[in-house]
């Protein structure tokens, strides 16, 4: 039977279930890959796993190749972060994984372009895993608890996907990137157009896009909500990997003639033309010439979505011999140490420096508001692949997504400017030898030295919250109500005030749904038991499993929402907070902040497989919900969480 790409990779790693879109499958994980922020987080449960092992000093990841990067908490204002990186090395060092030192680079960038291998499975603990797609890999984000099972040795699980062909045909026109590729995917489908699906990408237009291009559309696709994204495996992946000194990694992947789709979304490259996503989603997507003459106070160029060589090539191209205009700041982040030094040795930095451009080091930076905050009502052209409210570090600016070479051309003329009028385009041809300087790669210790290796835990670092066997019943006051597309950001925000505690979490807990209301960490201490109800697509966003490990701290039993994002239903399940939904959504509009809900008979129910039904005390009104978990969910929410489950 002919095969698409998806399903030869799944097939080729399937541990247990049936390929029905839907059903829940295992998959062996040959790569994963942590960063700072959430790998704190992931370490402390591997260590966890590992204590219930039959000997912890010895115990080491088993997966093909896994690697710790640091890339995110990297503005070091106090001892938090540096405690946490030193945390992350030792295990790094101990439990068998390669350590990616603050300064090589962005996890998705230097994965691309050191480790990803095509047609092998890689999970990574930051939703924009799907990076690797780029490569012809099977990448998908995860919750950190997921990441540590994969680790020791355990199956991923996931629903069957959905497999969306995005047919490409014809040729990107000058000044059109591969930005303006996915900005118009998302204006076609939207932020929750890809939930349950992978975005396979086929169609003669593939061949005229380099790795790198292909690598934005799959890292941005992460904003479809979709599972992932993937590309063929093809002659271009070859040259690649092969400028990368990794050209015995490649082998070639592609869908069968006749494979089949759930459904095709057909894009003409020709077409297209420079697009935006406006304030304050990622698919309020218009035409750039549509703004034109928008004021602009800051462009940023880079992040995991458009921080590769070509990009900054470009951008340099077109900042040559000019000068930023003197009301916006332009900083500039490379994705890797390869990028950055390869820019400095062919002079192209020098010409982004004498344009008056700012360089930040190779790190995430100000995608996650980790320094570079806008002015108060700012205007932000980023070529990040968020701007949901406040990210930035700035509640009230104005955060554009754009590519590149449109983000270039604003910086010298001070408004959004459609990048077709400023002249010819820049030209840049792929280097047919990347720069491999490794020396801020960490290898582990032997096995033989491992047990000799201390885990060393810094004083920031708190245990995990503890779990506790799901009860007979649950009686709980609605503590929050919120509408549709909430993100992790709201739940948990990022930033440069709040990272540092990323392994913190009774810290971190005062800041939970702050940006929703202020009190809502207050309102949970006190009570004994509260309910979340939230609208559609619940929890999209970031792979933060903080976003679920703070409200089981903070006492929230379960979450009742219209739809959930993927990655966060999974983390709510490993956490032991049930996630349920509204059969009929109509019933939400029934429930006001406040109310008191019981789920009576909640155990028992779950462990015949029976309904679930939401009993509102104030109205006796009893509202039916969706119970679509697997028995293997099932026995993780009985048993109090993943780690439970587990150990």
């Amino acid at each position: 039977m002919a095969k698409n790409i998806t399903e030869k990779i799944i097939a080729a790693h399937l541990v247990a279930g049936e390929m029905t879109p839907g059903a829940e499958i295992q998959l062996k994980i040959d790569q994963t890959l942590t960063q700072d922020a959430t790998g704190t987080m992931a370490y402390l449960e591997l260590e966890a796993l590992c204590a219930g092992m039959a000997d912890p000093e010895t115990a080491r990841v088993k997966t093909e190749l896994s690697v710790a990067y640091v890339d995110h908490n990297t503005l070091q204002t106090g001892f938090e972060n540096a405690d946490d990186h030193r945390f992350i090395r030792s295990c790094a060092k101990k439990r068998g994984l390669i350590f990616s030192r603050p300064g090589n680079g962005i996890c998705h960038q230097v994965h691309l372009e050191r480790f990803g291998v095509p047609g092998k499975t890689l999970i990574g603990s930051d939703s924009h895993t799907p990076t690797g797609g780029g490569l012809g890999m099977l990448a998908m984000g995860a919750g950190g608890l997921d990441v540590a099972v994969a680790m020791g040795g355990g199956a991923y699980c996931i629903p069957m996907p959905k497999v969306i062909l995005v047919r490409l045909s014809g040729k990107l026109s000058p000044w059109v990137s591969a930005k303006d590729v996915i900005l118009e995917v998302l204006r076609l489908l939207s932020v929750k157009g890809g939930v349950g699906c992978v975005m396979e990408y086929g169609g003669e237009g593939v061949k005229t896009l380099s790795v790198p291009e292909r690598a934005t559309i799959t890292n941005m696709g992460t904003e479809l909500g979709a599972t992932t994204s993937i590309f063929p495996s093809d002659n271009t992946t070859r040259a690649f990997l092969e400028a990368q000194g990794r050209g015995g990694d490649w082998i070639e992947i592609s869908a069968d003639e006749n494979a089949q789709y759930d459904d095709v979304v057909n894009i003409n490259l020709s077409e297209l033309v420079p697009m935006v996503a406006l304030p304050h989603m990622p698919d309020n997507v218009k035409k750039v010439r549509e703004i034109a003459g928008l004021p602009v106070n800051q462009v940023c160029i880079g992040s995991c979505t458009n921080s590769s060589l070509e990009d900054l090539l470009k951008v340099a191209a077109i900042l040559k011999g000019k000068r930023v205009h003197e009301n916006v700041s332009l900083a500039i982040s490379p994705g890797s140490m390869q990028v950055f030094s390869m820019l400095a040795e062919n002079g192209a930095l020098a010409d982004i420096i004498a344009a008056g451009a700012r360089i930040l080091e190779c790190a995430c930076g100000p995608c996650i508001g980790m320094g570079l905050s806008p002015a108060s009502g700012a205007v932000s052209l980023r070529t990040f692949n968020r701007n949901f409210e406040g990210r930035s570090g700035t509640a009230d600016a104005g955060v554009y997504l754009v590519s590149p070479e449109t983000a270039a051309v604003a910086a010298l003329t001070g408004v959004v400017t459609c990048p077709t009028t400023f002249g010819d385009p820049p030209k840049i041809e792929q280097p047919t030898a990347f720069l491999r300087n490794d020396n801020l790669l960490e290898l582990p210790a032997s096995e033989e030295d491992a047990a000799g290796v201390e885990i060393v835990y810094g004083s920031n670092i708190k245990p995990l919250p503890v779990t506790e066997a799901l009860p007979a019943n649950i009686k709980a006051t609605a503590v929050l109500k919120v509408g549709d597309n909430i993100t992790t950001d709201h739940i948990m925000p990022a930033g440069a005030k709040i990272l540092p505690y990323r392994s913190n979490i009774p810290f971190l807990s005062q800041y939970c749904f702050a940006q929703c209301d202020e009190n809502f960490a207050k309102n949970c201490k006190a009570l004994e038991a509260s309910f979340v109800i939230g609208g559609t697509n619940y929890g999209q966003g970031s792979s933060r499993e903080h976003a679920a490990l703070v409200p089981l701290y903070l006492g929230v039993k379960a979450v009742i929402v219209k739809s959930f994002a993927r990655i966060h239903k999974a983390n709510l399940i490993n956490a032991g907070i049930l996630p349920l939904s509204f059969a009929n959504e109509g019933d939400y509009d029934k429930i006001n902040q406040g109310d008191v809900l019981e789920l009576p008979y909640v155990r028992k129910r779950l462990e015949n497989g029976e309904a679930l039904e939401l009993l509102n005390t104030r109205t006796g009104e009893k509202y039916p919900l969706v119970t679509d978990f697997t028995p293997r969910q099932r026995d993780i929410l009985l048993a109090g969480g993943l780690l439970a489950y587990t150990v």
